[in-house]
């Protein structure tokens, strides 16, 4: 099987301090824009403390060629102010961005937005949402929608973009109705990586963090020092959990635990607030490895957590170079 290069958009690990914020995420897209990467990955959600577009104008501004993968959730923006933003990118800065399409956010969120759908409803609003941005950006005459959650009327936007700065859309969940909202509008599929690092993929898209040295044991202690275990951190994601109804989270949580497995699976990060994934812990060769092989399945595009510390982004690129597919 011909495999190609992947694309990896790095996403800093979580930062609860405003003071910090803004510049962490420059340093980790200045950093990517230098070292090969696609560009960084921007969440969204009422506890986020810059919205994401404007974090992505700014980081487009300090860049040469960084594509963002910029979260979007309908309950904050529709269709036609998001193709807006996407047709504006691509003329201030003749780059595409990329788009990781997310319904998730705290349910006390969603309360307070006054959105009341279901989980359910909340994929199909979604599948909407990318199929009008969709005609929006790419349709020579103005758009007709007649849909559940969104409707347009001679609807048109201008200019047309271009074919190549068309943005690819990024799917992220693990229920049912995330599947089959990915599989109709043909989004690039995300799981978490799976504990289990054998039993093969079934999409081209997975999330998760990198802890690599030259050796294995190395990598291990050292990510065992710098992810410490802590009982507060770990009820502060249970109080998170509990507000929560993604399914990804969930299973993540449920009947999991921290120990650093043989295969190079950690879940600890995750478990104490630390990250939002999983992470793979090892030398520069086994890690490479594995990529490789998750190469030859279909992988194609990789949300990765990153410790936004310089020499930690280094040892990240030495076991990406290893794998040949970076």
């Amino acid at each position: 099987m011909t495999t190609s290069r992947l694309r990896v958009f790095p996403a800093i690990s979580r930062n609860r301090d405003p003071r910090t914020y803004v510049g962490e995420l420059m340093r980790v897209a200045q950093f990517a824009d230098r070292n090969g990467f696609e560009g960084i990955l921007l969440f969204e959600g009422n506890d986020v403390f810059v919205e994401p577009w404007a974090m992505a104008q700014h980081i487009m501004a300090g860049t040469t060629r960084s594509s963002p993968l910029i979260a979007v959730n309908p309950v904050y923006m529709h269709p036609f102010t998001a193709a807006k933003f996407v047709s504006s990118f691509a003329q201030l800065y003749g780059r595409k961005v990329y788009l990781n399409m997310i319904t998730g956010t705290a349910v006390s969120d969603l309360q307070g937005l006054g959105d009341d759908q279901s989980h359910a409803d909340r994929y199909v609003r979604l599948g909407e949402f990318v199929a009008l941005m969709r005609q929006l950006l790419s349709s020579p005459r103005p758009v007709n929608v007649e849909g559940r959650f969104y409707r347009a009327s001679n609807l048109q936007l201008r200019p047309r973009l271009p074919a190549e700065l068309m943005p690819e859309f990024l799917i992220a969940g693990q229920s049912e109705a995330a599947r089959r909202v990915a599989k109709e509008t043909g989004c690039i599929k995300m799981q978490m990586l799976p504990p289990d690092l054998d039993r093969g993929l079934d999409v081209s898209g997975m999330n998760f963090g990198i802890f690599a040295r030259e050796s294995r044991d190395e990598a291990r202690q050292a990510a065992k020092a710098r992810f410490r275990d802590n009982p507060d951190d770990r009820e502060l994601l249970a109080l998170t959990v509990g507000n929560s109804d993604s399914v990804w989270k969930r299973r993540l949580y449920e009947g999991q635990s921290g120990e650093l497995a043989d295969n190079g699976y950690w879940l600890l990060p995750f478990l104490t607030f630390q990250a939002d994934c999983p992470y793979l812990v090892g030398s520069y060769a086994e890690i490479g490895a594995r990529l490789r092989d998750f190469a030859a399945e279909g992988l194609t595009t990789v949300m990765l957590d990153m410790v936004a510390d310089e020499a930690e982004m280094q040892h990240v690129c030495k076991a990406l170079a290893a794998s040949g597919m970076f």
